[in-house]
């Protein structure tokens, strides 16, 4: 079969980009071929992929995505695929990846009633239904059922149309038998004390990931703990404002905001502790990589993942409402406590070897390949 997949951007270090490859490399590892729709492709191409670059420009990113999805439509009719998978809600799909959160709830919750009448609401709210609108056909695979409620208030999607997919942990996000020797490089190669502790915050997106809470927290620490204390942040995003805040707050020397990069679980073996106070996190992949690798973890309860972290014991998770000085109060408990920290460390390492949570990929391209109903 001829698989075509949609996405606006492909680059090596998004979450949603990882969980495309991984799928795409599944359905190819099945015999079949992969054909890529994308505005822009960063990185290596695995060998057999058609990447297409779709050539459209824009001076809104509403008005580029109308044209790309445009584009890709006449393209398909004149070389046609057998599945058409997309990574974003856009008109055409067969099959939707659904690793964003419903649009509008967020339109109707989050913003003024002003915002509905703007081309963007527009845009989104008509891709959003086109997708998940009672009249389609899209099937629709979840990453997280915390969304499909929200979805089914505003479409009546029917209840048949989504399929539920458990996490999808790269395996070699696992500690492997020699994860000591790799932490103790690690903490050399980074200057880090035997007493030293690592804080870990990972994920394109720092302010929808909350970065910001983490440096708030990282400045009332004790001084006892701040002086032996560390934040390392890695991503894809502009940190210009983070750096400006981490002096503001007196904490630029503790801090390092690093870009995407390959070596993220050499990160996990050698820090101390996950942060992960998001404002708003459909899953939170990054959460179960922490645990799979050994790593404490805390985060906040909207990410769709955390409750993995309360239900294997390890780490912390900051209730909803959030509240900053709560968050505060659980990272100096948590950094204050090794024994603590090492009782979720052996925890974790327990629930990667039983738990089903690597196989999202392979159960993905099941969907995606299975017989047109």
């Amino acid at each position: 079969m001829q698989i075509a997949f949609c996405l606006y951007k492909y680059f090596p270090f998004g979450g949603l980009q990882r969980d495309f490859l991984r799928i795409a490399l599944a359905c190819q590892a099945r015999g079949h071929r992969i054909r890529a729709y994308t505005l822009e492709w960063r990185g290596d191409v695995p060998a057999g992929f058609e990447v297409v670059l779709v050539p459209v420009r824009a001076l809104s990113n509403p008005r580029r995505y109308a044209k790309f999805s445009h584009w890709v439509g006449q393209d398909l009719a004149a070389r046609a695929a057998d599945r058409v998978v997309g990574f974003n809600k856009m008109p055409g799909l067969d099959v939707y990846f659904a690793a964003d959160p419903c649009f509008e709830d967020k339109a109707r919750t989050l913003r003024s009633a002003l915002y509905r009448l703007s081309g963007r609401y527009r845009h989104f709210s008509a891709y959003e239904r086109a997708v998940f609108g009672a009249e389609a056909r899209t099937e629709i695979l979840l990453i997280s059922p915390l969304q499909k409620p929200l979805f089914q208030k505003y479409y009546a999607t029917a209840e048949e149309r989504f399929h539920l997919l458990p996490p999808g942990i790269a395996r070699d996000r696992r500690a492997p038998e020699n994860a000591a020797e790799i932490r103790a490089a690690f903490r050399h190669e980074f200057a880090l004390a035997a007493d030293d502790l690592l804080l870990l915050q990972l994920g394109s997106g720092f302010k929808t990931k909350g970065l910001d809470r983490s440096l708030k927290a990282l400045a009332t620490l004790p001084a006892a703990l701040a002086k032996r204390c560390r934040l390392f942040a890695i991503g894809d995003d502009e940190a210009k404002l983070f750096h400006a805040q981490a002096r503001a707050l007196g904490v630029a020397d503790r801090v390092r905001i690093l870009r995407g990069r390959s070596d993220i679980p050499r990160f996990l073996l050698g820090a101390d502790l996950l942060i992960h106070p998001a404002y708003n996190e459909n899953t939170g992949t990054v959460l179960l990589e922490a645990m799979v690798a050994g790593l404490p973890v805390l985060t906040t309860a909207v990410c769709g993942y955390a409750h993995f972290v309360s239900d294997a014991d390890a780490g912390r998770v900051v209730p909803e409402p959030f509240e900053q000085a709560c968050l505060n109060r659980l990272l100096a408990q948590i950094l204050s406590d090794e024994p603590a920290r090492r009782q979720w460390q052996s925890r974790a390492l327990a629930f990667a070897e039983q738990a089903d949570i690597y196989s999202n990929a392979e159960r993905a391209a099941e969907l995606i390949l299975k017989e047109k109903a």
